[in-house]
């Protein structure tokens, strides 16, 4: 199998420096296996500044004697997976605060902030939190967007020499997060098969709006069950759910949130779309395109979570994601197949929204407006409307 080390991630690093330059303790957060390791390995100044907490003697050590262990240390040190001991952050607090500063503390995470209380609440006004992703179209070669699309972003999928094995890594990785990583960040009473049965909706309202009781009575759980399970799919980086953005123009807009698999790859393995032909033949195609270029969108925008929405009234007319930048508000619709056209949806959008431009995403090679305000774009040109809309 080829190595992470063959794709360079030189934005990745560069935004790190930025983060590390503005405060005294730098949290990369993401799903597990992203490349957070690969990206925090090499800043860490020597190897004994550098601890894996999924390792028993680094977590022992930091457990046990973590003033000691972590106080005579100067330059850069690295925490990798510091959920699994959130005592830690206390520390952390103590350390920042010394008035030469001889460390900076970089800390990778799998689990959201609001879900492990210690980086939110003990290093409040110290961290900077960093949001990491696995590879986008930019650093494995826009040429190559096809298979990353299939495969997904992890590392180990995109990069596997063989499509089968690729596929296993995927399955693997759906059942270690359901049976053991899931229940690593908080205490989860549903058995694996109930977790397996929700996650596995998620897979197939992929690009829907969704509905807590619909879901609750389809597994057989409580509505407050199935709203704090989601909540954890989502602080683990799994899922992602897009608000509506409302407007005051009085008209009846959808409530619910879109749902979303982040990564496309595991879309794929849990509805055994094995190649790329099978998935421009499946009933997910549009919707998994749809969830593929909005990851890109806001992997290369460097957009915070809380700017993106998604729009709809419920006479139907719909945009798929709403991206409010400084720069103004933007739109984007995504096309699977066919030649990008303006719609009654486009139309109403723009009537009733505050939008500076409207962006149809399809996977084609050029570029060509389609109204005053709407544009049809290729794909492999994604960062042209990241360009207009500036980060």
């Amino acid at each position: 199998m080829t190595t992470v080390s063959k794709i360079e991630r030189p934005r990745q690093l560069e935004r790190i420096e930025e983060a590390m330059a503005l405060s005294p303790v730098t949290a990369l957060l993401g799903p597990r296996q992203c490349g957070k390791t690969w990206l925090v390995r090499e800043l860490a100044s020597g190897p004994g500044n550098y601890f894996d907490l999924y390792d028993y003697a680094s977590r022992s050590l930091l457990a046990e004697h973590h003033f000691s262990a972590l106080d005579r240390l100067t330059g850069t040190v690295v925490i990798d997976e510091a959920q699994l001991l959130p005592e830690l952050f206390m520390k952390l607090r103590i350390l920042a605060d010394r008035p030469e500063q001889p460390a900076h503390f970089v800390i990778t995470g799998s689990a959201s902030p609001y879900i492990v209380r210690g980086v939110s609440e003990s290093l409040a006004g110290r961290v900077r939190l960093l949001p990491v992703s696995g590879f986008n179209c930019s650093e494995v070669g826009w040429e190559n967007w096809e298979r990353l699309w299939l495969r997904g972003s992890y590392p180990r999928s995109y990069l596997n020499a063989k499509s089968e094995a690729s596929l296993d890594w995927r399955l693997d990785y759906v059942v270690q997060f359901v049976s053991k990583d899931l229940r690593g960040i908080a205490d989860i009473k549903l058995s694996d098969e109930q977790l397996q049965r929700l996650l596995q909706m998620v897979a197939n309202y992929h690009g829907q709006y969704w509905n807590h009781s619909q879901a609750a009575e389809l597994v057989g759980v409580s509505y407050k069950t199935v709203q704090r399970i989601l909540e954890l799919f989502k602080g683990a980086f799994i899922t992602r759910e897009l608000p509506r953005f409302f407007t005051n123009s009085g008209k009846r807009l959808r409530k619910a949130p879109k749902i979303y698999l982040r990564d496309s790859g595991l879309l794929h393995a849990m509805l055994m779309v094995r190649d790329y032909q099978q998935l421009l033949a499946h009933p997910i195609l549009g919707a998994s395109w749809e969830g593929f270029c909005i990851e890109q969108i806001i992997a290369l925008s460097e957009a915070r979570a809380e700017d993106c929405f998604t729009w709809g009234l419920q006479s139907g007319a719909e945009i798929d994601l709403v991206l409010v930048r400084p720069s103004g508000t933007y739109g984007f619709e995504f096309k699977a197949s066919g030649t990008p056209k303006r719609s009654r949806s486009m139309l109403r959008a723009l009537a009733d929204l505050p939008l500076k431009k409207l962006f149809v995403v399809y996977p084609g090679q050029r570029n060509y407006s389609i109204d005053e305000k709407i544009e049809a774009i290729g794909l492999p040109n994604l960062m042209d409307a990241i360009a207009q809309m500036g980060r």
